[in-house]
């Protein structure tokens, strides 16, 4: 499975692709940052967020599309560029009919380090052991987002799979709903 994971931010918008399966060794396919300028206007940042985006979907191709959670914190105007830049990166995706999972910051961190309170440096040493890199991805929105794909190729398959579970349940629930449905209308009536 090849997982585009995607760290949003408006001046920085970490972008990493890994190839792998649970229980296998993983592979780094791409990572790079897309960048704007922190004086442009906002919509032109979030025409060059999805720019960069929509260009490294169509060229790596990625299977499925994970995304860091924004999660409220004390800056309003830091957190409104994240949610618009995940957004574009959302809408990205689904233009493309691919799966998107959204996972926190402590989920990520969980995956790669086994706590999900680790710090940047610890995230960015086990992205950079577990992919088996020379040197450390950087900036750190970079390392993030690998983190992020990781995180789905280890656990997105199982939310997959339950999703759809889930939703097989209800479809099944839906049909016997209708089987058992007394019939109106009809020929006598």
């Amino acid at each position: 499975m090849l997982v585009m994971g995607i760290d949003p931010g408006l001046t920085r918008c970490g972008v990493g692709v890994v190839e792998g399966a649970p229980g296998r060794p993983l592979g780094l396919v791409h990572v790079s940052v897309v960048r704007t300028g922190p004086d442009e206007p906002i919509e032109q940042r979030l025409l060059g967020v999805e720019r960069g985006i929509e260009a490294l979907m169509d060229e790596l191709r990625p299977d499925a599309v994970a995304v860091e959670r924004v999660f409220a914190q004390h800056n309003v105007r830091t957190v409104m560029g994240t949610a618009q830049a995940a957004g574009i990166a959302m809408l990205a995706a689904a233009r493309r009919g691919l799966p998107v999972a959204l996972h926190t910051p402590s989920e990520a961190k969980a995956a790669v380090t086994g706590n999900g309170r680790a710090d940047k440096a610890q995230v960015t040493m086990m992205v950079t052991r577990l992919l088996r890199l020379e040197t450390a991805p950087k900036p750190a929105d970079a390392a993030d987002a690998l983190a992020l794909a990781i995180c789905h190729v280890w656990r997105g398959g199982a939310q997959t799979r339950l999703a759809r579970a889930q939703a097989q349940a209800r479809s099944h629930a839906q049909a016997r709903a209708r089987l058992g449905a007394p019939r109106t209308g009809g020929l006598g009536q």
